[in-house]
């Protein structure tokens, strides 16, 4: 029987610094058929930032229009600028039986959850192993003054106390571990019953097979 599996819509959350942006990137090298959801936004692009590949810049009546019409699986408000996953692209590819990738925060997380698309979610939140390495990691990475950094830290806290609302929480104390880690999760749910709709008429061939020999 043909692999008909329907698609996953993966959701990786953490506080900046915990290294759910490196985790997501792991795992498009290890399935290249991942396709990662590439969210909109009101904010300039940063130095690098390519339109259509790390985000889709678009002005913020734009965006607010989109919300409007329903055509957004999440949006929110973040340092100023407006945030959202569009929601076509998404269903094709998971009905196409493609696993589409979130890098989003805990409130994009919950409206996703809470969606018409909810059942086929799997949501995983990355722990640091300390504040002080969180802190550490923001510094190192050198891409924020000292003001973004701080914002970050005071807004690490509140993304950390939504962990419980999440499938699976990893604590990132060794990236390889992680990374191991997060692809046994993700092998076992696309094998979920409800991942799986061949199965009903798999069942039904075995009924009919069933009911042929009595």
């Amino acid at each position: 029987m043909p692999d008909t599996r329907r698609g996953l819509l993966i959701i990786l959350s953490s506080p900046s610094g915990a290294g759910k942006s490196t985790l997501a990137r792991r795992m498009r090298d290890w399935d290249p058929n991942l396709r990662f959801s590439v969210s909109a936004t009101t904010r300039a692009p940063r130095p690098g930032e390519v339109d259509g590949e790390h985000y889709n810049f678009i002005s913020e009546a734009d965006f607010k229009a989109h919300v409007a019409d329903g055509e957004m699986l999440e949006h929110a408000h973040v340092f100023g600028h407006f945030y959202g996953s569009p929601k076509g692209p998404v269903e094709d590819a998971i009905n196409a039986g493609c696993d589409v990738l979130f890098d989003i925060d805990w409130q994009g997380a919950q409206q996703i959850t809470n969606s018409s698309l909810g059942q086929h979610t799997l949501s995983i939140f990355i722990l640091p192993p300390s504040i002080a390495e969180l802190r550490r990691r923001l510094e190192a990475r050198a891409q924020d003054d000292a003001e973004t950094i701080a914002r970050r830290m005071q807004k690490s806290w509140d993304e950390i106390s939504h962990w419980g609302g999440y499938d699976y929480v990893l604590v990132n104390d060794d990236l390889d571990q992680t990374e191991a880690k997060l692809k046994t999760i993700i092998t076992a749910t696309r094998l979920r019953r409800l991942q799986q709709p061949q199965l009903t008429d798999q069942v039904r061939a075995l009924q009919t097979e069933f009911e042929g020999m009595t």
